[in-house]
């Protein structure tokens, strides 16, 4: 769960950018920046932002290979595992 005290107004990051950066490669807790009261952006690490993205690349692999299998697109593992020796016996 995300720390309330991260979340900061607009003007706070306008006047504390180099904190906010000092802050976010120590503890890595994203900022939640207002404006007029309202939340509406948030500011998190390159590294958390890089994790993020693998993550949703991978649930994406994941979404359409069970999307293959439930329409029948795959292949058994007897037939995979066949694959597999045939391709290495040809590279022998």
């Amino acid at each position: 769960m995300q720390s309330t005290a991260n979340i900061k107004s607009i003007s706070y990051l306008k006047s504390h950018a180099a904190q906010i950066s000092e802050d976010l490669e120590l503890n890595g807790n994203p900022f939640i920046i207002t404006q007029n009261g309202e939340a509406s952006m948030v500011i998190e690490s390159v590294r958390e932002f890089q994790e993020k993205e693998a993550l949703i690349a991978a649930l994406k692999i994941i979404a359409l290979g069970e999307k293959d299998r439930l329409q029948n697109k795959g292949i058994s593992v007897d037939e995979s595992r066949a694959q597999l020796l045939a391709a290495r016996k040809s590279r022998k």
